[in-house]
């Protein structure tokens, strides 16, 4: 005990202890003016609803598959109020675009509901994809609950309610989603010029809407290829998500048994559906969709 207490002697004597630093004024103002964060525009975006039905989700992944796309469209020009599986919000609200993926089953009494309510609370309604639009293989389909095995019935949004826009195709390419995104915030928020560019281009759309609910590979060979008008650039082949169209000696060569009625070739045809509106504009409409994606 008598070397430690020594030792332990020695070493305080050696170490005095250090003085301790008198505590700093705090600058609050500087403070305060170092931790502001940067305060951004708040762009006036356009609110968009989601409704899921009938379908596969194809068409979702298709609008997912946009990437950076899709995060500058929801950081600058669109508010997504609603969506099953983008966002936590999945009731029906007050919207200014509304888009319906899949068929309506007319046995679903809350199916029939909501695509009566997404009508009556969307200034617009876009119908995405074959199953929406022309009701796809869901015509084909049976469902309902194996204690009820009867066939049930799947129809286009459009037998039900007013389309004012239709995208096209099993599933829509990601860029034509987020193409017709951008050109609905310039004719609902953009200037004359910019309303003009999108009116040019949702034009062709809104006509597809306001035309029928129903179409297949068929339409091509009366409206195009019985009528001589066929040229054999092979689009009506390279749009069917099925492959039921080929291309013999030139010409489209259909097989019905594999047609799904999602009207891909339909719309993609140049002479079954053509609009001199966007041709004349397509420089410039083009230009606008990339500045708005910058």
């Amino acid at each position: 005990m008598g070397l430690l207490s020594s030792v332990f002697k020695k070493n305080v004597s050696e170490e005095p202890p250090k003085p301790v630093a008198a505590p700093q004024k705090t600058d609050v103002a500087k403070k305060a003016e170092t931790t502001t964060k940067e305060v951004k525009p708040v762009v006036d975006k356009i609110t968009l609803g989601y409704t899921h039905l009938s379908g596969c989700t194809g068409c979702t992944v298709a609008l997912a598959d946009n990437y950076g796309g899709l995060l500058t469209l929801l950081d600058k020009y669109v508010d997504l109020k609603y969506m099953p599986t983008l966002a936590d919000v999945r009731h029906i609200q007050q919207v200014d675009v509304a888009i319906v993926e899949g068929s309506v089953c007319i046995q679903d009494k809350l199916a029939v509901e909501e695509i009566k309510e997404t009508r009556a609370k969307a200034a617009v309604v876009v119908a995405l994809g074959g199953c929406a639009a022309y009701g796809n293989i869901t015509r084909f389909a049976r469902g309902g609950q194996q204690n009820q095995p009867q066939h049930e019935s799947y129809l286009p949004i459009g037998d039900l309610i007013k389309v004012d826009v239709l995208i096209p195709g099993c599933a829509p390419t990601p860029e034509m989603i987020r193409n017709v995104a951008v050109m609905a915030y310039l004719l609902l928020k953009g200037t004359k010029e910019q309303k003009d560019l999108a009116t040019a281009y949702l034009k062709p759309l809104m006509t597809m809407a306001a035309g029928c609910n129903a179409a297949c590979a068929c339409d091509i060979m009366t409206s195009v290829i019985n009528q001589g008008l066929c040229m054999g650039c092979g689009s009506c082949a390279a749009a069917c998500p099925v492959r039921a169209i080929t291309m013999e000696f030139g010409k489209p060569n259909l097989n019905r048994d594999l047609c799904i009625k999602c009207g891909a070739c339909v719309a993609q045809c140049p002479r079954g559906f053509f609009n001199t509106d966007v041709i004349s504009e397509y420089e410039a409409i083009n230009e606008a969709i990339m500045a708005a994606l910058q």
